[in-house]
């Protein structure tokens, strides 16, 4: 397809009013409304992984908008009743489908990659670490909207009618919600018999994916060639629908979308923990003596090398050879639910926590002798309790000699905690030193294998 017949085409189609309603309101979803694509380490304009997912998540409504403008444009010879006329012309046939559909699949993904172009410039500005493992996450996603639109082109000159589009749009949106809940969630339930859902095979033949959850998941190769697999045979079927003219050849083209969603299902992986995978680069560590951080946020590590140094000194001096000998990053991407696990030999340091990332200097070394302390046992995904911010409070006290109040929470919060901690403390330093470090010992115990309450553990009502 040359220039000349591009420019006509594009004058001719809703082409140009498609890539336009797919790029605006992509940015507008994404700067009018106040959504977890904006905060902590996997905002959106954050790093180049969660761009490139948070604008594949956008998909679940951008893709339904592709099928329907798509639909729209596959009408176009029915209405201006031209049908009959064009198949009398010496023009081949899938020549007139390849300009028709090569244009407005062009133009779609053109939006779609002026919008990761936008959060792409963003991106640049707010991270040190560039690669390139993002980019098949985007490339599917601009596949999957010319996929989509050239499939509803078909469909609609298949089914020539004014319901076709709106029908195909509800219908593909009603297709990604369902990947998105329950016929594409399979229920389980953790270790612990908290009940939790996971993405399955099936959710994977929708071109959205799941929110962003962690700034080191990304997904893993036999996905991305599961879902390019799906995605040529739909726009295969799209182009067959477009050229056929009996009702055997159209039904001869659904062959292609059939064996693209068989041989996709049969790469795209079964195991959850295979779908959603650790980015081992983004997650090699980067060391300044014994603190590290993953490459992903290498800027910060200027930043917590010294209070890291200084809370590895506290530690050791209030707990002599059981204190830890590193700070470092957790890299460890656990299932919605699951229960954290610890190693009391390594501070864990996660810069999605509310007190890591409100503390600087002498309050960012308070903060991570108290994740050396008490490192938390919420389930990923839930709101912590009230009694480890207290249990916390009170260990860090117990290091400095001091009872001093942990940033990051609300002010009501603090407050709370605060006052519900200088009651244990006093009690605790009014011990003996052996009666201390035991109530420490076993406050410890319970927060690194987040087996019983530390808080109890603490006060010493757990042994009662």
């Amino acid at each position: 397809m040359n220039t000349r017949v591009l420019r006509t085409e594009l004058k001719r189609s809703v082409a140009p009013w498609a890539g336009a309603v797919v790029l605006t309101s992509a940015l507008a979803f994404l700067y009018l409304v106040n959504g977890t694509w904006w905060r902590g380490t996997t905002a959106w304009t954050a790093q180049w992984t969660s761009m490139a997912l948070w604008t594949r998540a956008l998909l679940f409504y951008l893709w339904p908008l592709a099928v329907g403008f798509g639909a729209l444009q596959g009408l176009r010879d029915h209405r201006s009743k031209m049908s009959e006329l064009l198949t009398t012309t010496s023009r081949p046939a899938w020549h007139r489908a390849g300009a028709l559909a090569g244009t407005t699949a062009t133009t779609l993904a053109s939006a779609f990659a002026l919008l990761v172009l936008t959060g792409g410039v963003q991106v640049l500005a707010h991270t040190a670490y560039t690669h390139l493992g993002w980019l098949p996450i985007s490339l599917v996603g601009a596949l999957s909207l010319a996929a989509g639109a050239v499939l509803g082109m078909g469909a609609a000159r298949a089914l020539p009618s004014v319901l076709t589009p709106p029908l195909l749009t509800v219908g593909a949106f009603a297709f990604t919600a369902l990947m998105q809940t329950t016929l594409g969630r399979t229920q389980t339930a953790t270790a612990s018999g908290i009940p939790r859902t996971e993405p399955n095979r099936i959710s994977l033949l929708s071109p959205a994916v799941q929110d962003v959850r962690d700034t080191l998941d990304t997904l893993s190769p036999a996905v991305h060639l599961g879902q390019t697999i799906w995605l040529l045979g739909m726009a295969a079927t799209g182009f067959a629908l477009l050229v056929a003219a009996t009702p055997r050849a159209r039904l001869l083209a659904l062959a292609p979308v059939l064996a693209g969603a068989g041989i996709a299902l049969l790469v795209l992986p079964s195991d959850p923990n295979r779908m959603y995978v650790l980015d081992k680069a983004a997650a090699e560590p980067v060391c300044d003596g014994p603190v590290c951080v993953t490459r992903t946020h290498q800027a910060q590590l200027a930043d917590v090398a010294g209070p890291g140094r200084q809370a590895l000194g506290l530690l050791h001096a209030a707990l002599g050879s059981r204190a830890p000998v590193s700070v470092r990053e957790n890299t460890t991407v656990l299932p919605e639910g699951t229960t954290p696990t610890w190693s009391s030999r390594a501070v864990p340091v996660d810069f999605d926590d509310d007190v890591i990332t409100a503390a600087k200097g002498r309050a960012l070394t308070w903060a991570l002798v108290g994740e050396g302390m008490v490192p938390g046992c919420t389930p990923v995904g839930w709101s912590g309790t009230g009694e480890e911010d207290v249990a916390r409070t009170v260990a860090v006290g117990w290091v400095l000699g001091e009872l001093r109040s942990l940033p990051g929470s609300t002010p009501s919060r603090r407050h709370y905690t605060d006052t519900a901690a200088r009651p244990v403390w006093k009690k605790l330093k009014a011990l003996p030193r052996a009666e201390q470090l035991a109530r420490i010992d076993a406050m410890r115990t319970a927060a690194f294998s987040c087996k019983g309450d530390v808080l109890q553990a603490l006060t010493g009502s757990a042994s009662r």
